[in-house]
């Protein structure tokens, strides 16, 4: 069985081939010897641009579907990974503003439960969970910017380090 991502961009591949074809034959019968011949040539070149995909879509699925579902899977992860690590520099820069007053609490509570919601997704490789909740631990204290900023560093090298592992 083929997985479903792996069988959907096959099929989009083969319409993109199936209708350059076509418009290819359709332009080379114009050229060549009017209405009629465009139609057959390009009936032909897309019969068999489809004819060929057809051929070899089994090859090709042997050859593509082990390599992408673990791609993606992986791509997805570290897209949340990213996502989290993002959503705590936004907190981190709320709860230590740069100028005083100069994040409402309001907007502090909304980075803060964005973090929170983001860092609690099941889908974020455990490590990078518990780096996340270093950084917030250490964010919550709101005392020693210091102490965050290593926590937030912990956390850019865990996110970095399980891009690196896959």
């Amino acid at each position: 069985m083929t997985p479903p991502l792996t069988a959907r961009i096959h099929l989009l591949i083969t319409l993109v081939l199936v209708t350059c074809a076509a418009l290819g034959g359709l332009c080379s019968g114009l050229l060549l010897g009017g209405r009629l011949m465009a139609l057959v040539a390009a009936g032909a070149a897309g019969l068999g641009a489809w004819i060929g995909s057809r051929l070899a879509r089994r090859q090709i699925m042997a050859c593509v579907s082990p390599g992408i579902q673990t791609v993606s899977a992986d791509g997805y992860a570290q897209g949340i990974a990213d996502a989290v690590v993002v959503s705590i520099a936004t907190y981190r820069a709320a709860v230590f503003p740069l100028v005083p007053h100069g994040v409402t609490e309001e907007e502090r509570d909304a980075r803060r439960t964005l973090a929170y919601r983001l860092s609690a997704f099941d889908a974020l490789p455990r490590p990078v969970q518990l780096s996340a909740a270093a950084a917030l631990e250490a964010i919550d204290r709101g005392t020693d910017a210091k102490q965050a900023e290593a926590a937030m560093k912990g956390l850019y090298l865990t996110a970095y380090e399980q891009r690196l592992s896959h």
